[in-house]
């Protein structure tokens, strides 16, 4: 009888599947080791060039053999980055560049994803298919072959909001917008933030759109959010007490909607509670992180550095690059600065000033690539200048450091208002790269407004670590998430909605 009811109930096989880029390959590792810790099984897809670089630059292999029913699947590729369309910094068109990276993985992909889903025996069948919401054609898959799909759309809430509200924000003529037109005009159709989000504050692929453009983004978007009103749950990272009033938005749309965030933080709770704790370096960087900044960290007083870091995407022009570095050295603060071999989108034009050489030699100090949380968990630094990426956004707020946010694109500019106007974590710097700008904002967030930005910012830091501590909001809908997948491999499908934050 043991052996009747073991064989109807088996372990559920969850299939994970990220945006082969890093800001998504991140928190989904994170998710995807979450799930490992509650014995789940676990298959997770990624692009051959990805997982060699994980396996490269990371103990990535070690760190999931320890789950025995973890897999690596990968994905054949013949585009790695270098020949990838890359945005550049003076005309970002995320659209395009998202529609070209998806459409040529959907050929390379769909073999594999069909042979996971049609699994022909019992322990191969996935239980459900958790999806990047970027990825649509994934979901097509999914629901010919009836299988749950779980979306995770990597954004903040209020980032979501934003794209679910484009197809109103279109018909009612706010989208598209010229750049440098009424940009501090308050934009009226995204409900939940009519008092403060200006044009400039929308997601940058909303500027600058023709009439036909502007119609594909209308159908793009349109599809997108009916493609996650029809999952069967939404997972976001963030947590209730930073976004609840944006939550309440979009469970108005999305019923079933699992906040689990900080999810960085959250798999470090868990992972310090095992009985036999696992290692805590769940580093998932594409890049090869560069140690000795550390040291350099280690010499410097309290709270003296900024840290500078524009996330693996960002591009500047030589002139945005030039007039950001001048202010560093011009705000007479110790910086220690992130500067990706493909960071600039053309070649420096003549010699560096000499000035500017030796400022960064005297307070300053440059890498290719950071060990980010053990940066901003550092004693010695008091600020992070950062492109308003989601997940550098929570390792801000769990470091408990004020930032001061030059967003790039898509929803890094709705991220950016948030924080500066609405959590008063931070300052807003979007749209100008001018060095006496740059100067002035650097030294109001290290001086002048720091006490009121620390203050605002150790309140939400602590609520995000009460979320994701035992009884906290996230920690309880994970664990509500992880029933429902539970149930979900139980015979009779899906047990019923059970209440949850």
């Amino acid at each position: 009888m043991a052996k009747m009811e073991h064989q109807s109930s088996p372990t559920p096989h969850v299939l994970i599947f990220p945006l082969p880029v890093q800001g998504h390959v991140t928190p989904m590792l994170h998710l995807a080791e979450l799930l490992c810790l509650a014995h789940l099984q676990v298959t997770f897809l990624n692009t051959n060039h990805n997982h060699q670089l994980l396996t490269q630059n990371t103990n990535i292999e070690a760190r999931f053999s320890r789950y025995l029913g973890f897999t690596f699947k990968t994905i054949p590729d013949d585009w790695p980055p270098q020949n990838r369309p890359r945005p550049q910094a003076s005309n970002v068109n995320i659209m395009k560049i998202l529609k070209a990276m998806v459409e040529g993985m959907a050929p390379r992909a769909e073999p594999l994803i069909r042979e996971l889903l049609f699994g022909t025996t019992e322990t191969d069948k996935v239980t459900c298919f958790i999806i990047d919401g970027w990825l649509s054609f994934a979901y097509d898959l999914a629901k010919e072959a009836e299988v749950p799909v779980i979306a995770f759309r990597c954004s903040s809430a209020c980032g979501n909001w934003s794209y679910f509200c484009i197809p109103q924000l279109i018909e009612a003529g706010e989208v598209p917008f010229k750049e440098n037109e009424e940009m501090d005009r308050i934009v009226c159709n995204v409900l939940g933030m009519e008092s403060f989000l200006r044009y400039r504050d929308l997601p940058s692929f909303c500027r600058g759109k023709d009439k036909s453009s502007c119609d594909d983004l209308r159908q793009y978007f349109m599809r997108e959010v009916q493609q996650t009103k029809q999952a069967q749950f939404l997972i976001l990272n963030t947590f209730e007490d930073l976004e609840g009033p944006i939550l309440s938005q979009i469970r108005s749309q999305c019923s079933q909607v699992y906040p689990i965030g900080p999810l960085h933080a959250h798999l470090k709770y868990r992972l310090g509670k095992e009985e036999t704790p696992l290692s805590n370096n769940s580093s998932s960087s594409l890049w090869e992180v560069d140690k000795s900044c550390t040291s350099w960290l280690d010499l410097k007083p309290d709270k003296s550095v900024i840290y500078v870091s524009f996330g693996s995407t960002t591009t500047f022009t030589a002139d945005q690059l030039m007039e950001l570095w001048a202010g560093l050295v011009q705000s007479k603060k110790y910086f220690l600065w992130v500067v990706r071999p493909n960071i600039i989108a053309s070649s420096l034009d003549g010699p560096i000033p000499e000035d500017l050489l030796e400022g960064t030699k005297k307070r300053g100090y440059k890498v290719k690539w950071a060990p980010q949380d053990e940066v901003l968990a550092h004693r010695a630094i008091g600020g992070f200048l950062t492109h308003s990426g989601w997940n550098s956004t929570l390792e801000s707020i769990i470091a408990g450091v004020p930032m001061l946010c030059w967003p790039y694109f898509s929803d890094q500019q709705v991220n950016s208002r948030f924080v500066s106007q609405v959590w008063g974590i931070g300052l807003d710097m979007k749209d100008t790269c001018d060095r006496s700008i740059v100067e002035k904002m650097i030294n109001e967030v290290m001086d002048e407004k720091k006490e009121e930005l620390c203050r605002s910012m150790d309140n939400i830091s602590q609520a995000a670590k009460r979320s994701i501590a035992e009884g906290g909001s996230s920690y309880s809908n994970l664990n509500h998430l992880i029933d429902e997948i539970q149930a979900m491999s139980k015979k009779g499908g899906l047990k019923s909605s059970s209440s949850h934050q």
